[in-house]
């Protein structure tokens, strides 16, 4: 089975509207939503890369911004379009992170890349989808991507789980170092953040932040799904506060 027909299937049994619904969800969408508020300028034309359903292309249409969002999953692109609200200043498109030939260079103002390097296993893949996205952001644009860290996975599947002995078993995680390896078969691409240094610094860019969009969250979920609303307010304040942190970062 091809890599576009494992992602098919998993979206069409996965529900990534109620994901970042959750409280827990909610924390990864808060935070990045902060970070893209802070960069926001009036007029700003902007580019989501692997919008999923559409939650941040949405979003920032209601807020009145031109978007233009491209997904390679139909099923996706169907939820994408039946969340569409008239009048929204939004269009979807089917197409792939790695080649975005029919945009031209210099187009938009901030470019959202937050899916698409979560499922890009080979490294020369990742490179375009990251070339292809500056490529197409103007001089003195924003750019924003997104990835799954390694360790957290690897704590949550081989130590919570109980999985770690299969981990190495099959050849996903190395008994010295850790490190985690994946195919297309897993779903998603593990980094860490040397690895994510080492994409950025081939490019034409400066880091302007990095930031961990869950941080401690899916080790919380339970917790943090039975909050009383007030300290549940009071957790996103906090997270807010260290996830640029070295100590809290991946």
């Amino acid at each position: 089975m091809d890599a576009k027909r494992e992602l098919q299937d998993f979206y069409q049994s996965y529900d990534e509207e109620a994901r970042l619904a959750s409280r827990c969800g909610k924390v990864e969408y808060v935070t990045t939503m902060h970070y893209i508020q802070r960069f926001l300028k009036p007029g700003m034309r902007i580019l989501e890369l692997g919008a999923g359903t559409g939650r941040y292309s949405h979003a920032l249409a209601r807020q009145g911004y031109s978007v233009d969002a491209v997904e390679l999953i139909e099923y996706n692109i169907q939820q994408f379009r039946q969340n569409t609200q008239e009048g929204e200043p939004v269009t979807i498109r089917q197409g792939d992170a790695t080649d975005l030939s029919w945009l031209e260079d210099d187009v938009y103002d901030l470019t959202l890349i937050l899916g698409p390097m979560y499922h890009l296993f080979d490294p020369e893949d990742q490179r375009k989808a990251l070339r292809e996205a500056v490529r197409v952001t103007r001089p003195g644009g924003v750019l924003f991507a997104a990835y799954c860290m390694a360790d957290p996975a690897l704590l949550s599947t081989g130590f919570v789980r109980g999985k770690i002995q299969d981990l190495i078993n099959e050849g996903l995680t190395n008994p010295v170092t850790f490190q985690t390896f994946s195919r297309p078969k897993d779903t998603f691409q593990l980094y860490r953040k040397e690895d994510i240094d080492a994409l950025r610094s081939e490019l034409p860019v400066t880091q302007l932040a990095f930031a961990a969009a869950d941080g401690l969250s899916h080790f919380m979920r339970e917790t943090i799904e039975t909050m009383e609303e007030d300290v549940y307010r009071l957790y996103l304040d906090y997270h807010l506060t260290v996830c640029e942190r070295p100590d809290m970062v991946g």
